[in-house]
């Protein structure tokens, strides 16, 4: 059996992954409780997270900085950090600032291949924007979960989400609308040729 893969992302709605400069401060201040609990809940269940390095050292620095009772410390990410995980890299060491995480050395396609084969859990990933381009390029990954938050972030816009990707289609699996104004798409992304 083959574990699932879904490359999980937050975005403004003219694709970015965040915002540098200006007031905009985390979920760009849009999050309200109904994105926060159904944010919970898809952590709950069972998973591995599968991290490139750039975005398990951004987590790792974050979250060593901040106290405990921080508004980065949802419920949802401390229950992500509880995950185990997997750290594709060649430049991350052991040990590191993860309960259960461990590093995989190599390409990120081979590794996830690898994982996917072997996992009997599904695997997710938030985040890690190049490592995601790649492994959809090379048709790993099954599902793309985009939060999209009612901002446009013209002027302050950072890390592009697709910038650089291939050309795919997408087919609409699941939409959710939450705390009014917020959407999540969830889609099967194939390889348009």
């Amino acid at each position: 059996m083959t574990a699932t893969y879904t490359f999980d992302v937050f975005s403004s709605l003219d694709g970015f992954g965040s915002a540098s400069g200006g007031d905009w401060g985390g979920y760009w201040g849009k999050q309200g409780r109904e994105l926060l609990d159904h944010r919970l809940a898809l952590y709950r269940e069972e998973q591995r997270m599968v991290f490139g390095a750039n975005t398990y050292r951004l987590f790792a620095r974050f979250l060593a900085t901040e106290p405990e009772d921080s508004p980065v410390r949802d419920p949802w990410v401390t229950r992500m950090v509880s995950l185990p995980a997997t750290i594709v890299s060649t430049t991350v060491e052991e040990p590191l600032d993860w309960a259960d995480g461990t590093v995989a050395r190599g390409d990120a396609i081979d590794v996830v291949a690898r994982l996917k084969q072997e996992s009997e859990v599904p695997l997710r990933s938030h985040g890690s924007l190049s490592m995601n381009r790649a492994l959809m390029a090379a048709g790993l990954v099954d599902r793309v979960q985009v939060t999209i938050f009612p901002v446009i972030t013209g002027q302050n816009g950072s890390d592009p989400i697709f910038q650089g990707a291939a050309d795919f289609d997408l087919e609409l699996l699941e939409t959710r609308t939450l705390d009014g104004n917020i959407q999540e798409l969830t889609y099967r992304p194939t390889l348009h040729v």
